[in-house]
């Protein structure tokens, strides 16, 4: 708003102006947590000389991409075709139709290591559009082609079953480094699903027919998540995770705080934890949940935050987080920092490029080391690093902190309120579960109409701005449709079943595509109504980016209700989604990850563990039936009071089994081929489980 630049709002209005006026539109779409959306704004469009060419020769747009995840992904495909990258900030160069025909990313002010100035860029630009208008819309007709090609890949195979999700499997263990964890090298993304995928490889004997994978993917996916929490990509003062890490050893991290990176890491730790009772999984999983708690939840009217920025100002390059050595040894005793410095690896020479005296605290040995070097008792050691701990964090905290973006997006909270309800559950804790249902009542009340569907904002952080209604995409539909069917799981109450069905079926309305299968991630347009831009072109998404893919999420949907309802459209579209792109999606390897979750559910159909009752012999069956994470298992907990009003296909079994008349507490385990008798005891549930899974 400040800016000297005339920015517009993406809308018919700019694109209006821009024709009226025969200027071509300067796009840019950045995020409120970029590092280099802020460098460029204080460089150039901070800048008077460049604000006056921008506003003499073009229309400015400016676009926020976690508001319009629609168009930042029409012209990040555009600009990749265009310069083989893309990112943000994204700078685009369109018609006045909005048909783009150069862009980038970052610009420097000046020519600089072989990039153009931008304002070098701005005039070259300008000129060619008024003065070589041919060859302007040849560019654009020929980039708006790539984007059509490039976000309708589809390559139909049919009956895809177990074999495929062995190769996806197979595809993340090869990418897996075994000494630093995670995938590839560097930057280093977590990649949450092809973790989850692992996870549940790890729990079972065989996947896909191949043996021994579950072997090779519990040691992935453990070592990752070890390596990720003693990495500088973890708070360990705060707890929760930044968005990736510059290098292949996870210590420099990006220092954005992402909800979406959030719950579903939270997701991870939470599985592995269940699979595999590791304590350590269990303890980053609480600190996250307190860092969200703390920083990304509207604790008085339910939700969730998006992000919070890296920086604070733009001499600050993650200066929040980090440390000299000066700066932690003001802050604590020199018995505190004799075990923190250790510990924490902070020396008098940092980690941080522009500022090597600057560390980011990371662990490299263990504390057992550090007693010993210290010639102290293990016990002695945890108590000084908790002390330093708490006193690094509230010196930290004296800091100008980094902008912390209070807009509450549909999608990820809905991805936020499942992890939520799942950690909740497995770690028992009453006060994260009553706050996961808080915030989904909140979100179905002020995003949700059953006529006008979704919109994909439930609030905004700041004041001001023209608050137009952002019409939902498929993300938020099938992200939200989850987490209102975990409510359900949760509290046996049939309103959040039936929600979760409603968005179901208004997703299906909206953005399935009856002829050719699959979702699209947009509305088709409505009589009269013109799509803007790159928005002509739709777009059915397959890849985890890094948010799980809006195919396959809303595969795994239908799979979820149609055990529970019986429909067989459900069944009929869950099948022909998978089916729509697994001719290629081997290709796709990591990013992949959600459609192997999808088909490893399809294939091994659902398994329901419905615990019935509400004493303390019932809390007992839940956690036993909670071990082990298996992503076609759901865990149903009821109270008998409940047994009247279920889904379809429970109604016709649960409430005619014998053993209901009893007075205790009871579990039966159902699945595709009917319920197995009812069990009292741990062993026996056990054992049933056992048997279905």
């Amino acid at each position: 708003m400040h800016q000297p630049v005339a920015w517009q709002e993406w809308g018919p209005e700019a694109f209006a102006k821009a024709k009226s006026e025969d200027k071509p539109i300067l796009l840019d779409i950045g995020a409120v947590w970029c590092h280099w959306c802020h460098v460029m704004d204080r460089e150039s469009y901070e800048s008077a000389e460049t604000a006056k060419i921008i506003n003499d020769q073009f229309i400015a747009v400016k676009v926020d991409r976690d508001e319009r995840p629609d168009v930042d992904s029409r012209y990040q495909a555009a600009v990749s075709a265009i310069s083989g990258q893309g990112g943000w900030p994204l700078t685009a160069f369109l018609t006045p139709e909005g048909k783009p025909y150069f862009g980038g990313t970052y610009f420097p002010p000046a020519d600089q290591h072989g990039r153009p100035g931008f304002q070098r860029v701005l005039l070259t630009m300008a000129e060619a559009f008024q003065k070589r208008r041919d060859e302007v819309n040849e560019s654009a007709g020929s980039v708006m082609a790539a984007i059509e090609h490039n976000e309708s890949f589809m390559g139909r195979a049919g009956n895809p079953g177990p074999e495929l999700v062995t190769k996806l499997v197979d595809s993340a263990l090869k990418q897996f480094d075994a000494r630093s964890g995670g995938f590839g090298s560097q930057p280093k993304f977590p990649h949450s699903g092809a973790i989850d995928l692992l996870l549940d490889a790890a729990s079972r004997v065989s996947v896909g027919g191949a043996e021994g994978i579950g072997e090779a993917a519990k040691n992935a996916a453990m070592v990752t998540l070890q390596k990720m929490s003693k990495g500088g990509i973890y708070d360990h003062l705060a707890g929760g995770f930044h968005r990736y890490s510059v290098d292949e050893r996870w210590v420099v991290p990006h220092f954005e705080k992402m909800s979406y990176d959030n719950s579903e890491l939270l997701k991870n730790y939470v599985h592995a934890y269940q699979t595999l009772v590791e304590p350590e999984a269990a303890r980053v999983a609480r600190e996250m949940i307190q860092w969200i708690d703390e920083w990304l939840s509207d604790r008085e009217q339910g939700g969730f935050y998006a992000s919070q920025d890296a920086d604070f100002s733009l001499d600050d390059d993650g200066d929040y987080f980090t440390w000299t050595l000066d700066e932690a040894a003001e802050a604590l005793t020199a018995e505190e920092m004799a075990v923190a410095s250790a510990y924490y690896d902070i020396g008098e020479i940092g980690d941080m490029h522009h500022n090597p005296a600057k560390n980011v605290l990371h662990v490299r040995g263990t504390l057992e080391g550090v007693a010993k070097a210290n010639k102290i008792s293990l016990d002695e050691a945890k108590a000084r690093l908790a002390s330093a701990k708490a006193k690094l964090y509230a010196a930290r905290l004296k800091r100008s902190t980094p902008y912390v973006d209070k807009t509450i997006y549909v999608g990820w909270n809905g991805m936020m309120i499942s992890a939520y309800i799942e950690a909740g559950r497995v770690l028992d804790l009453p006060d994260v579960r009553a706050f996961a249902l808080k915030s989904l009542d909140r979100v179905l009340k002020e995003a949700w109409d059953e006529k006008a569907g979704l919109s994909h904002v439930v609030a905004y952080g700041e004041r001001g701005g023209s608050e137009v209604r952002v019409a939902g995409v498929l993300d938020d539909y099938v992200l939200l449709g989850h987490a209102a069917l975990d409510a359900w799981e949760l509290t046996g109450e049939m309103r959040y079943y039936t929600a979760a069905e409603l968005i179901m079926d208004g997703a299906l309305k909206r953005f399935y595509d009856a002829t050719g299968g699959g979702f699209f991630d947009t509305e088709a347009a409505g009589d009269g109504e013109v799509r803007l831009g790159a928005l002509v072109t739709r777009r059915k998404p397959l890849q985890d980016s890094p948010t799980p893919a809006g195919n396959p999420v809303g595969a795994a949907l239908l799979l979820r209700l149609e055990a529970l309802n019986g429909r067989e459209d459900y069944a009929v579209k869950a099948l022909d989604t998978l089916e729509t792109f697994a001719g290629i999606v081997e290709h796709f390897g990591l990013y992949a990850a959600s459609y192997g979750l999808a088909l490893q559910r399809m294939v091994l159909r659902a398994v329901q563990v419905c615990v019935i009752g509400d004493d303390a012999a019932a809390r007992r069956l839940e956690a036993v039936a909670l071990a082990r994470y298996a992503v076609n298992k759901s865990v149903i907990r009821l109270r008998k009071d409940q047994l009247a009003e279920l889904p379809p296909a429970l109604a016709e079994t649960l409430p005619h089994l014998p053993g209901l008349k009893n007075d205790g507490s009871f579990a039966v385990v159902c699945s595709g081929k009917g319920c197995l008798p009812p069990v009292s005891t741990v062993d026996e549930l056990i054992e049933a489980m056992n048997q279905s899974l």
